[in-house]
């Protein structure tokens, strides 16, 4: 899958653009300033360099060298610093209740790797750690273009979300039509699932 990912991301532009998502846009308010934040399969960096510039310390993690490049030229460009780190999130040492947040935003696996890793991002809070999450949902293939995998089996319910984040206090968790402005890799009406809670 990095090579995937490596091909998607060597052009001149940002694939899925430079500004953050709208959904984590839409939460950041209940970090406390100052927050660690945790940013798995940020890509290109669009989030993760985006929280650095509004004063979080940042860790992003991705699987292709060519969009940990990206992120780090993008985070130069904004003049602010993060920490980027290039490993496959299934093999990654996971660091164990070391983070105050963390993000995911359109990072999808197959259901026994997305149980996986959605464990080890929830064991990475703290406790009282915020998890902020937006996945499309199946419906996505109902007629919605904006992007996403094309398997069914790689796309997530309100109800995946919820047992699979089995120590995470839901403060929404919601599932529904948004519309994406993401560069050439997300654009138009999407059917998503997205959520934001504390951890346990």
């Amino acid at each position: 899958m990095s090579e995937f990912w490596n091909q998607k991301y060597a052009r001149d532009d940002y694939f899925y653009g430079k500004q953050p998502n709208d959904f984590l846009r839409s939460q950041v308010f209940r970090l406390s300033p100052g927050a660690r934040v945790l940013v798995v399969g940020d890509g290109e960096g669009r989030n993760g360099v985006w929280l650095a510039e509004q004063g979080f310390a940042v860790t992003t993690v991705d699987a292709s060298h060519v969009g940990c490049e990206k992120s780090a030229a993008l985070a130069s460009d904004r003049g602010v610093s993060l920490t980027t780190l290039c490993a496959d999130l299934l093999t990654w040492d996971w660091p164990v209740a070391a983070f105050d947040a963390v993000v995911s935003v359109f990072l999808h696996f197959p259901p026994d790797e997305r149980k996986v890793a959605h464990a080890r991002m929830q064991a990475a809070l703290m406790p009282g750690g915020w998890l902020i999450i937006e996945q499309f949902h199946p419906n996505q293939l109902n007629g919605y273009n904006s992007g996403g995998p094309k398997a069914v089996e790689m796309l997530t319910t309100m109800s995946d979300l919820a047992e699979d984040f089995n120590a995470i206090d839901w403060w929404l968790l919601a599932e529904g039509t948004t519309w994406l402005e993401e560069g050439t890799g997300h654009s138009g009406l999407g059917y998503v699932s997205h959520g934001v809670g504390r951890r346990q």
